[in-house]
């Protein structure tokens, strides 16, 4: 229970006045504060988030969402939807995308069962169902009170989108999305909010790896600089994907890598979900690619997938718990 300065909305100004949005600390839903309060309460997540002059937002102390999960220095939130039962078009591989996720994280690089939380359609748990909401709440719960020595992975598989971009921080004026399984009732989850999610937070010394296998992913991060293959070069090469109105996109002093199966249509082809595979075209190279060369450089990793996903169709050997194969699929799309 808040305390009593600190109900829902307080106003101590003399008369109405507009609101200031504020955006809630624990589900970063947006929260009407009129002139003058000190505190506003959010509607969906019930959190306090104090307030101060000019809505200026102040760091509060929020309880790290109750998972049931661990809290070791790695830790990783790993969503995979279905769509079943849904007006979007089923899909067939996100699911065995987290399952083999799951076995390469646990099985080759140390991550601990309960500190891998799990998302899909498929989970009867209702607090692990890949809504909007708890979608947004497991993204805080990996980054929540993270230190120095930190990793972390963050793995999407499903559909991705674009809208029209109302801020101005985007360079083709449109935002890019992970569609959750609610996303026809609630909409989808905008670049914006997954970088102030999971990037900005990112201090000195924890690292970032997220794997989106979705279309129009492949600025999905908002990540400042952007690693692809040139055709005409040749070679990778870096882009400058920093914003033009100057906002900050960077982390706190930490590293965000972005590995994405998607361009956002433009120069580059794009992999789209294919509806009859049973893994991902960017999950199967990837995995394939870090089980032939574990410690592989960022540049070995990319040229490895890439080489993986225009050879085409072919079984997935892998040695996780489940044998897989993939339909053909078309071309890769980078690193930030």
């Amino acid at each position: 229970r808040p305390p009593p300065d600190c109900s829902a909305a307080m106003n101590c100004g003399r008369g109405p006045a507009p609101a200031t949005m504020v955006r809630c600390r624990q589900c970063s839903a947006s929260v009407a504060a009129p002139a003058g309060a000190r505190a506003v309460q959010c509607m969906q997540c019930c959190c306090v988030t104090r307030v101060g002059g000019a809505g200026r937002q102040l760091s509060v102390v929020r309880p790290i969402p109750n998972f049931g999960g661990g809290r070791g220095k790695k830790r990783a939130v790993l969503v995979g939807i279905k769509y079943t039962n849904t007006r979007a078009c089923e899909l067939r591989g996100p699911i065995n995308d987290v399952k083999c996720m799951r076995y390469i994280l646990t099985e080759r690089f140390g991550f601990a069962n309960d500190c891998v939380l799990i998302l899909t359609d498929e989970e009867r748990d209702p607090c692990r169902q890949p809504t909007k909401a708890n979608i947004r709440m497991a993204m805080h719960w990996l980054v929540q009170g993270c230190s120095s020595g930190d990793s972390l992975v963050f793995q999407f598989s499903g559909a991705g989108a674009q809208v029209p971009d109302c801020d101005g921080d985007e360079r083709d004026g449109m935002d890019e999305a992970i569609c959750p399984v609610d996303s026809f009732q609630q909409g989808p989850i905008l670049d914006d909010e997954i970088n102030q999610a999971i990037v900005r937070p990112l201090v000195h010394g924890v690292k970032l790896h997220a794997i989106v296998d979705a279309c129009h992913s492949a600025t999905v991060l908002d990540l400042p600089y952007r690693c692809t293959f040139s055709k005409q070069y040749g070679c990778l090469r870096w882009m400058d994907e920093r914003p033009l109105n100057g906002a900050c996109k960077g982390t706190s002093g930490g590293q965000a890598v972005l590995i994405s199966g998607s361009s956002n249509g433009k120069t580059q082809m794009s992999v789209l979900p294919e509806p009859n595979a049973t893994i991902g075209a960017l999950t199967h190279s990837f995995i394939k690619a870090v089980e032939c060369e574990p410690r592989t450089t960022y540049g070995h990793l990319l040229t490895s997938m890439r080489t993986t996903m225009r050879a085409g169709a072919g079984n997935c050997n892998l040695q996780g718990p489940i044998g897989c194969s993939i339909s053909k699929v078309t071309n890769f799309s980078g690193v930030e």
